[in-house]
């Protein structure tokens, strides 16, 4: 065609087919035939013999022509290949590669990287880029050559984390400090942005001191040191607190290596606890123990201190490779024992705080960090036991006098009853012997119970002098503490302090009356009112109690015998001294019985002694007696005899 301008060199030389192992090269420009075309609207008829579609010009030959196609060998077209090749880079998922912005959209960024195709990024991702134009060159990672819909997918996100990733590797290494800024707040922490990676920040972390307000630290840069790193997760945790400790080190050693024993710092109170409390010596920190913070007794350091206040303390003790200070607040006043006052002297009254409370007694506190003893013994001029732990009270004041006082060894003893005079010194004249008086029950034991008459003055009711009729287990079976009682003086033991009271004393012996109303052999009716594996105890009348021994609680009809119940009992022994009268329902029963053998015995004694008296008289008026005579008096001989030899109970009867 005269149109077609394209004239190849080899056209002359394509007349012929080419050989199979040529290849057909890229045609210029297409070549005009003359060629019927198929009508569109009529499909294509398929060749069933060919196995596919048979389409118009499908036989056409596009080798032959000679004006617009050119043939390369083999090895030219390899060589070709080899340098189309070369026109494109070579990349893998995943790698790092320099790009160059070719266009800018309002949502993408295009670039190309020198592969087939240009990759399209995301405008977000080049927010932290200000003044990002066409002609710029950045990294990006190769997210994958080719995804589904055929496209290159770059990030520029990926390949900042990357590398800033492989940067928080190599510090954490090298330990140098890096610089982030503090983006948000989140559990236990705050979130670093370290070279345009997320990293942690934990709470213990950001300070030497404990942080409760993590908000301050948002939007604020700051320096920190990657502590710790995760390679599986790509997780890194910073620390902005190690920074600061590693500065307070430098001081503290600088501190340490002038630290002298009795030196005088100033420290300002960082931390208070029940033991103590913590100061900063200015990078370095020392212990100020609760015992050594005041010369008197404190239960808390709270008492007398206060967060953030600034002290002067001396040095008492420091160990260099433990980094441990003792330090002291009290020692930097005289101790109060070497400058007691004048007037606190013996015999002198003072007046104290009770700062501790022992078995023994109490502890006054008069002045700061100057106590004294006051024993139990000195508590009361009773000689009853007295609990100090009962009649002290924590932070209660007393008044006491002075007894000892030692300077030297700081120790004082006190006493309480001795600021009034000693009630037992004429005991005889206000309480003399058979007295009576009413006293208050203060305490009371097994064996007994003990009555105060007034303050310091007291005795004991025996348990056996409660009553005079009763039997107690348990003195709480008839008084209880806090009760008034009336008492009779029984004895005075004035050397021991002790008096001896009683009770029952007040009303006359009971027993003397008693002993003929109920002697051994009288009946009477009881009621069980308490019964055990001994026996029971028996309530009889004029308010008198008797005992029961079990084998004498046997009833008649072998039922047995139970609490409450009433039954006739017989007394077996009345003993005035010891107040004891033993009972015996058995014996009740049993005398019934005896009594009715005894009158059967009796009546057929009679019987016998009547039937002798007629033998005689007969004998006596017959001279002569008859046969029939005969036989009659055989037969009273008979009776007689058989009487005799059978005795007992089983008398016959005439």
């Amino acid at each position: 065609m005269s149109e077609n301008n394209i004239v190849n060199e080899n056209a002359d030389q394509q007349e012929s087919p080419a050989p199979a192992e040529e290849v057909t090269a890229i045609t210029n420009q297409p070549v005009e035939a003359d060629v019927e075309e198929q009508a569109p609207d009529q499909p294509a008829k398929p060749d069933f013999n060919g196995g596919r579609v048979q389409t118009p010009h499908d036989d056409f030959d596009w080798s032959i022509d000679k004006r617009n196609v050119s043939s390369y060998t083999k090895e030219e077209k390899e060589k070709y290949d080899v340098v189309y090749d070369n026109t494109f880079v070579a990349i893998t998922d995943g790698e790092l590669v320099k790009g160059l912005v070719v266009a800018m959209t309002k949502t993408d960024v295009v670039i190309n990287i020198g592969f087939k195709s240009d990759g399209l990024v995301s405008l977000n991702e080049f927010r932290d880029t200000h003044g990002l134009k066409t002609g710029d060159e950045v990294e990006v990672m190769v997210v994958e050559k080719e995804d589904r819909e055929g496209h290159l997918h770059l990030s520029r996100k990926q390949a900042r984390i990357t590398r800033a990733w492989e940067r928080i590797v190599e510090v954490h290494k090298t330990g140098e400090i890096v610089t982030g800024t503090v983006t948000s707040k989140t559990k236990g922490g705050l979130i670093v942005d370290v070279f345009g990676m997320e990293t942690f920040l934990p709470g213990s972390q950001i300070d030497v001191k404990p942080v409760t307000d993590y908000d301050q630290f948002v939007g604020k840069t700051m320096e920190f040191k990657v502590v710790k790193i995760n390679e599986a997760i790509k997780n890194a945790v910073v620390s902005h607190k190690a920074l600061i400790e590693s500065d307070i080190e430098a001081q503290r050693a600088e501190i340490m290596s002038k630290l002298e024993k009795g030196q005088v710092l100033e420290g300002t109170i960082k931390n208070i606890t029940d033991f103590g409390a913590f100061m900063d010596l200015g990078g370095l920190d020392g212990l100020l123990y609760i015992t050594d913070i005041s010369w008197g007794r404190i239960n808390h350091p709270s008492e007398v201190l206060k967060l953030d206040q600034k002290l002067n303390v001396v040095v008492l003790d420091f160990d260099d490779d433990k980094k441990r200070i003792s330090l002291g607040l009290k020692q930097l006043t005289p101790h109060p024992w070497d400058v007691l006052p004048e007037g606190v002297t013996e015999a002198q009254v003072v007046k104290g705080r009770v700062v501790n409370i022992e078995d023994y007694g109490a502890f006054l506190e008069i002045m700061p960090g100057v106590e004294g003893l006051v024993h139990v013994s000195e508590i009361t001029w009773a000689n009853t036991p007295i609990n100090a732990k009962e009649f002290f009270k924590l932070g209660d004041e007393h008044q006491a006098k002075i007894v000892t006082l030692d300077k030297d060894s700081r120790k004082m003893s006190l006493s309480i009853k001795q600021m009034t005079p000693d009630p037992w010194s004429e005991i005889e004249n206000k309480y003399p012997v058979d007295s009576r008086h009413k006293g208050l029950v203060k305490n009371i034991t097994p064996y007994g119970v003990f009555v105060e008459l007034e303050p310091g003055i007291g005795g004991m009711i025996h348990i056996s002098d409660l009553s005079w009729l009763k039997r107690f287990n348990h003195p709480s079976e008839y008084t209880k503490v806090g009760e008034k009682i009336d008492i009779m003086i029984l004895g005075i033991d004035k050397d021991n302090r002790k008096l001896q009271l009683g009770h029952k004393q007040l009303e006359e012996d009971p027993w003397n009356a008693l002993e003929d109303t109920f002697g051994v052999g009288t009946q009477h009716e009881g009621t069980i009112i308490k019964k055990d594996d001994k026996g029971a105890v028996v309530q009889l009348s004029y308010g008198l109690e008797g005992f029961a021994p079990n084998r004498h609680l046997n009833k008649e009809d072998a039922t047995p015998v139970t609490a409450d119940a009433t039954l006739p009992f017989l007394v077996i022994e009345f003993d005035r001294n010891e107040k004891r009268i033993v009972l015996s329902h058995t014996r009740v029963w049993e005398q019934a019985r005896n009594e009715e053998k005894e009158a059967a015995r009796r009546e057929a004694r009679s019987e016998a002694d009547a039937t002798k008296k007629v033998v005689k008289n007969i004998q006596g008026k017959v001279e002569k007696a008859t046969l029939g005579d005969l036989g009659a008096l055989a037969n009273l001989k008979e009776k007689l005899k058989q009487q005799e030899e059978q005795g007992g109970d089983e008398e016959p009867k005439a």
